[in-house]
């Protein structure tokens, strides 16, 4: 089933559970994924739906951060919740073993050779880790591994 049609029938469910924090979660997501599609002016690939909600989920890590650091308990447990939701509809995330093989693999294609390189190879693995792995992790291995060479 499509994502789209996955999130309409959740959000759906959601409204008749009477469960008000996956209902806002779910319409946000709907909206920021109709914002897409009109900045597009097409409909959106699946790719492009989970580039949506990666990018959401990664909104829900940074606010949970900053939270934390301000000692706002309150507002850090409802961001968890709601990336929670947000979870449960992305791709089952890559253990660090397998982006490690996929890093390595890219830099010995690429034939990379420091870190002047590191734009060709984060633009190589990006699209084989997109909402499987966090940029952050990908782009500090990265950077170590090339550092390395």
């Amino acid at each position: 089933m499509p994502i789209i049609e996955l999130l309409n029938d959740d959000l759906k469910d959601a409204i008749r559970s009477k469960d008000a924090l996956k209902r806002t979660v779910l319409r946000t997501l709907l909206s920021e994924i109709a914002n897409a599609k009109i900045a597009k002016r097409s409909d959106l690939t699946e790719e492009e739906i989970l580039i949506v909600l990666t990018k959401q989920s990664q909104q829900r890590k940074d606010s949970i951060e900053a939270f934390a650091e301000a000692g706002r308990k309150d507002l850090e447990d409802k961001e968890k919740s709601e990336l929670e939701i947000i979870s449960g509809y992305l791709p089952e995330q890559l253990s660090e073993s397998e982006v490690l093989n996929i890093i390595s693999d890219v830099i010995d294609k690429i034939g990379a050779t420091g870190p002047s390189d590191m734009g060709k190879v984060m633009g190589a693995v990006m699209p084989k880790v997109r909402g499987r792995a966090d940029g952050k992790i990908i782009n500090s291995i990265v950077t170590s591994k090339l550092k390395d060479l």
